[in-house]
């Protein structure tokens, strides 16, 4: 139990660089407050005292604003960062050195029995706002960005993005894995691929109306030597 609890400590140490001191974590850390709750209802909700793995799971989610159901299966040193709305489900498998940021939903889609959460693999980053919905695989050292939906399953070594998550980069260059604000935005790349094909369009109007206006002056010019020798015959 106490290298759990010393596991959980070291994971913020790793992973928030503003964390100061032993102290400063134990007491005021709401997102490893969660985790040492969870581990007791958890234990509760395995020994089957589902009521009161319940209750403590609420009294936890009251304290800290984040709500891990006791039925979570939940790896080491899960990092939830600030945490406030994160929401992680019955059925739902976290890996380990997993990252949370706020606002982040490990949800179902359904009504259905049995497995309906996500199973997170290891090392994985879930940016925040993110919404993880549904029984599928999240692989191990992926990123999940900002706000991004998740409805099917994605491949380890990748970055998901944007409604609903696209697959951007996958076995790619390794980059800072708490920096879950730099990732690619493929709608951004769309507007400018339009920019560029109206840049384009628009170079060969200018193109087409300089060719045009030539060849104007040009019929225009040979009118006139017509005309010209016209008048000297």
């Amino acid at each position: 139990m106490w290298s759990t609890i010393k596991s959980d400590i070291s994971a913020v140490f790793d992973n928030d660089p503003a964390a100061r001191s032993w102290f400063e974590v134990v007491f005021t850390y709401s997102g490893l407050h969660a985790i040492w709750a969870h581990r007791i209802a958890h234990g509760l909700y395995r020994r089957k005292m589902y009521t009161l793995a319940r209750i403590v799971s609420q009294i936890s989610r009251f304290m800290t604003g984040i709500e891990i159901h006791p039925g979570a299966t939940i790896g080491q040193r899960l990092f939830i960062d600030h945490g406030m709305g994160v929401v992680i489900g019955e059925t739902c498998e976290i890996g380990d050195d997993v990252i949370l940021y706020q606002g982040v939903t490990l949800g179902g889609t359904g009504k259905e029995k049995g497995k309906r959460h996500p199973t997170i693999g290891n090392n994985v980053v879930i940016g925040s706002g993110a919404k993880v919905l549904g029984s599928f695989l999240v692989g191990e050292n992926s990123r999940i960005g900002s706000n991004a939906v998740v409805i099917q399953e994605v491949p380890s070594n990748s970055t998901v993005v944007t409604i609903p998550a696209k697959l951007v980069k996958r076995d790619g260059v390794r980059v800072n894995r708490l920096d879950h604000g730099n990732l690619p935005d493929p709608i951004i790349d769309i507007f400018q691929e339009l920019q560029q094909q109206i840049t384009d369009l628009k170079d060969q109007l200018e193109h087409e109306r300089q060719t045009n206006k030539w060849q104007t002056k040009q019929r225009n010019k040979n009118g006139e030597l017509r005309e010209h020798d016209t008048q000297s015959i």
